[in-house]
C-alpha cells in the first residue's frame, strides 16, 4: 500500500500552526501511512505546531530543502521507499518538480485555491492503482 506524503506548511497547517481540517478529513478516510514532508528546523516545530501533527513529521532542516532532489533520495532512503512506493502532493512548484525529478508521483497543490476536490482525484486515482496491482 502507498504512503501519503504531505506538504507541511501552507499545506496541511498554516504558518500559524492551524491544520487545514477539512484536508485532515480527507485524510483520514484512506487507511494509507501519512507522512508530513517540511523544510523546518526543529526549532520551528513549536511554531509551526508539527511538533502536535497526528502523522509522522521528516525534515532534513534544509539541508538540503525539498527543492533539492537529494531530499527526497535521503527521505527514500531513511524510510526504505522506492519512488513507486509514495504519492506526495506539495505547494511549492520547485519542490513539486524536484519529487518528479526522482520518479515520485507528485501533485501541485495550490494553497490559496485550497481544492481539495482535484486533491481527492489525485489520492483516488494513484491510490486506486496501487490497491488494483496488489
Amino acid at each position: 500500500m502507498k504512503t501519503i506524503l504531505v506538504d507541511a506548511v501552507y499545506t496541511f497547517v498554516s504558518d500559524e500552526g492551524v491544520i487545514f481540517q477539512e484536508m485532515f478529513d480527507l485524510l483520514e478516510k484512506y487507511s494509507n501511512k501519512k507522512i508530513i514532508l517540511t523544510n523546518a528546523s526543529h526549532d520551528k516545530f513549536e511554531q509551526y505546531s508539527l511538533n502536535k501533527m497526528p502523522y509522522e513529521v521528516f525534515t532534513l532542516e534544509h539541508n538540503p530543502d525539498k527543492i533539492d532532489p537529494k531530499y527526497f533520495e535521503l527521505m527514500s532512503a531513511y524510510f526504505g521507499f522506492d519512488a513507486k512506493d509514495v504519492i506526495y502532493f506539495e505547494n511549492n512548484e520547485d519542490a513539486v518538480k524536484s519529487a518528479e525529478s526522482v520518479g515520485i508521483k507528485t501533485y501541485h497543490y495550490d494553497k490559496d485555491k485550497k481544492d481539495l476536490s482535484n486533491l481527492k482525484m489525485f489520492l483516488d486515482d494513484n491510490l486506486n492503482q496501487s490497491n488494483s496491482q496488489q
